[in-house]
């Protein structure tokens, strides 16, 4: 963390009741993580205080499932994860909605992949099922990638022919996702979501898959409005969740698209910029 914060940027002012906000909702990497992937220490009495009031916190990432039940499992009771860029999202271990990916797209991802390698590309796949993520390429490199954001993962010997609900295909580019690899999956995008998830990460999924859709059906199904709904995001992935609630921040180390979309800016994953904008907007204390 920065020794001096940076300032709170154009985060409102504590209003003099309640903002009334009842569900809180953060991308992990580039968001509530800083750039050494670490959970800000100050999350955990924060939630308690959130859960006092009522407030349900929710990650979306594109990371699976097991690995955001894995990092919250001591406050994990109640928690909805919306996982795998909204494709996959689970309360108490109960799938609530799923958008899962044609076989046939998938192998079809997977092929492609293959070939940019074939061709000098540094790319992997990871073809992501509701049970676990599968890989071929078996690099210690690539690997350390994968198991960062899956802890459910095995090694295959044909990512193709998995026996598994496949719910997107990730791919991680060694280089530049959004100029190399993004570029050459043109005709996906055609007719599925093909999206910049990072520097590194392009995600393949159905067209009507977003976080942006996972969390207004989670709206749906609470009662809770886009003015009851707070959400922080920094990457392309991040777009249409910003869309789904009144109180929608850009990180200050977000994407510039991100902050052009977002009504507010707040202060950088490096600076805390989650904790310290809940805790202004809704005036609580944070823990020393």
């Amino acid at each position: 963390m920065s020794a001096t914060p940076a300032p709170l940027l154009d985060v409102p002012a504590p209003r003099s009741g309640p903002a009334g906000i009842r569900l809180v909702v953060t991308d992990m990497d580039g968001t509530l993580l800083d750039d050494a992937k670490r959970i800000p220490g100050g999350l955990w009495p924060l939630l308690g205080e959130l859960r006092r009031r009522g407030v349900l916190f929710s990650p979306a990432s594109g990371r699976q499932y097991a690995t955001l039940a894995r990092q919250f499992a001591d406050v994990a009771e109640g928690m909805v994860f919306i996982a795998e860029n909204g494709t996959y999202v689970v309360r108490d271990g109960v799938e609530l909605s799923s958008d899962p990916l044609d076989p046939s797209v998938a192998a079809d991802v997977a092929r492609r992949v293959r070939r940019l390698a074939a061709d000098g590309v540094d790319v992997g796949a990871v073809v992501c099922g509701k049970r676990s993520a599968y890989v071929e390429r078996t690099d210690a490199a690539f690997l350390a990638e994968v198991r960062r954001y899956y802890v459910e993962h095995r090694v295959v010997e044909d990512v193709t022919a998995v026996d598994d609900d496949v719910i997107k295909v990730a791919l991680f580019d060694f280089g530049s996702a959004e100029r190399r690899t993004a570029a050459a999956l043109r005709d996906f995008a055609a007719t599925h979501r093909v999206v910049v998830s990072g520097e590194h990460w392009v995600d393949v999924m159905n067209r009507t898959a977003n976080k942006g859709a996972a969390l207004r059906a989670l709206q749906r199904e609470l009662g809770i409005t886009s003015a009851q709904t707070m959400v922080f995001g920094d990457y392309l992935n991040d777009l249409e969740m910003l869309d789904a609630a009144d109180w929608s921040f850009a990180m200050a180390n977000a994407h510039p698209d991100v902050v052009r979309r977002a009504r507010h800016l707040a202060p950088s994953n490096n600076d805390n910029g989650v904790l310290r904008t809940i805790a202004r907007v809704m005036d609580i204390s944070l823990a020393s």
